[in-house]
């Protein structure tokens, strides 16, 4: 009977411990594919340009050269968009208000743009906290036809990080997120296609 009993304890420790060993193994897999993206998202392999958590704090900023910073706004159709989901892209941020005489005038030649011209993505911040309401954005975006993504800067918080003071006011943002140049006052179309020509 003890000999009966050890036999069986014997098998019931061999079992746990296959089943431990096969838990374990096929946990390695996992552990490996986890492993493996950690070390490729620490060295940047798979990701063509730089995201905003890879950009040293000093190098971020609103002057010419630097990289612009991120931000995330809800956009006149209901989504949400982030500047840096067009990066790659050469990128003419707008800011701008319905209010504004400049801002109204170069509105035709932004469309234009952004209609004939492949490369040439244009992101409109309308200052929304200075409207009526936002009833008033999708108006004056029906009237002129507008196409482009606008963003609502409803606390007006984005132009503030950005210094923003007259409107219209236009930074023009290479495909490597940095600001190429400014725009203060309106630009008619040749103006806005030689500052996209001039950016890497």
């Amino acid at each position: 009977m003890m000999k009966r009993t050890m036999i069986i304890a014997v098998i019931l420790v061999g079992m746990i411990g296959w089943t431990l060993y096969e838990s374990l193994g096929s946990n390695d897999g996992v552990l490996q594919d986890q492993l493996d993206e950690n070390i490729e998202s620490e060295t940047g392999e798979g990701t063509p340009e730089k995201v905003e958590s890879d950009i040293p704090e000093e190098d971020i900023g609103i002057t010419q050269g630097m990289y612009a910073p991120d931000f995330e706004l809800a956009t006149l159709d209901g989504e949400t968009a982030k500047l840096s989901d067009y990066r790659g892209q050469k990128i003419m941020l707008n800011f701008w208000a319905t209010w504004c005489p400049p801002c109204r005038a170069e509105m035709p030649d932004m469309q234009r743009v952004y209609e004939e011209h492949d490369d040439a993505m244009i992101l409109a911040v309308n200052l929304t906290e200075t409207e009526t309401g936002v009833a008033q954005v999708e108006s004056f975006a029906e009237d002129f036809g507008l196409t482009f993504p606008i963003l609502l800067d409803e606390h007006v918080e984005v132009a503030g990080t950005f210094g923003i003071q007259p409107v219209p006011t236009s930074f023009m943002i290479n495909t490597k997120g940095r600001i190429d140049s400014i725009a203060i006052g309106p630009m008619n179309e040749d103006m806005i296609i030689q500052r996209f020509n001039e950016m890497d």
